[in-house]
């Protein structure tokens, strides 16, 4: 399968990589920082990508769900959540992010 590109701010993208931060980005408990460390997209990159990728009526489900959402941005956060990624993510993702 030949990876599909897509320039958001001179980063390339595979297929793959896309449906993962469009997955990452529809989570509630997933916030932007997480797809920044990952990925190196930013708040701004990411919701590009979500117009491009989605239909409209999706895209726009989806900007309600985040701007009502707390958990999304790290400074809405509840004090007692300091860290973004779960245990599991990297057996269930496949990504590089080392345990630490």
């Amino acid at each position: 399968m030949k990876p599909i590109i897509a320039n958001i701010d001179k980063k390339e993208l595979t297929e793959i990589q896309i449906d993962r931060i469009i997955e990452m980005a529809w989570e509630d408990r997933t916030p932007f920082d997480a797809i920044k460390f990952q990925f190196g997209l930013a708040e701004a990159d990411v919701k590009a990508l979500m117009k491009k990728e989605l239909k409209f009526s999706s895209y726009k489900l989806w900007r309600e769900r985040v701007e009502n959402c707390k958990t999304k941005h790290v400074a809405k956060r509840v004090e007692g959540i300091d860290r973004f990624k779960c245990n599991l993510q990297r057996s269930i993702s496949n990504n590089k992010i080392s345990k630490r």
